[in-house]
């Protein structure tokens, strides 16, 4: 071989070696900064002609970027009559479950996944009545999932649905805080 390829295979070897490493993504450098928690509100409202008829609120803590995400449960074991001679009774479960996951926060607004599940007995005036019959307890049930993006510190309706047995209307709203 000649002087000059001899010279010319370590250049190369370099060469290519110094561009394969150029070719590999660096790992993101790991941030030392803490999450942030922000108070997450949530208040379930009863609506009838644009005034509020009930409001409910449940709040918990949560972390921007925890695994965990964060979860409400609230609710009875209420017992709803099934008849018969020997009066039975089956228990239903009602109340409210909310699910928290994917919380991200940017300055300004918060985003996350929530998933709710709201029950409850209506009220007797909101249950058809029929001289003389009774009828069997109706539960109502709404529930919710998405995605949602609330701006901070302000009140924001994730989800609404009409009743079906009234002019009413469920509202789920959220109020992200920051903790500081």
């Amino acid at each position: 071989m000649s002087k000059t390829t001899l010279l010319s295979l370590p250049i190369l070897a370099l060469a290519i070696a110094g561009g394969a490493a150029c070719a590999q993504t660096p790992e993101a450098p790991k941030s030392n900064e803490p999450s942030r928690f922000y108070k997450l509100e949530f208040v379930v409202k009863e609506v009838e002609g644009g005034r509020v008829l009930n409001a409910r609120s449940y709040s918990t803590m949560a972390a921007a970027d925890a695994r965990d995400g964060a979860f409400i449960r609230a609710g009875s074991k209420m017992p709803i009559a099934t008849g018969g001679p020997d009066h039975q009774f089956t228990y239903a479960d009602l109340g409210v479950n909310i699910d928290c996951r994917n919380i991200r926060d940017s300055p300004h607004e918060l985003s996350l996944f929530v998933s709710a599940d709201i029950s409850s007995l209506p009220s007797e005036s909101a249950t058809p009545a029929q001289a003389g019959v009774q009828l069997p307890t109706t539960v109502r049930q709404n529930r919710w999932s998405s995605s949602v993006v609330v701006p901070l510190s302000k009140p924001t309706v994730l989800f609404s649905s009409d009743d079906l047995m009234s002019k009413r209307q469920f509202q789920l709203e959220l109020t992200a805080t920051p903790i500081h």
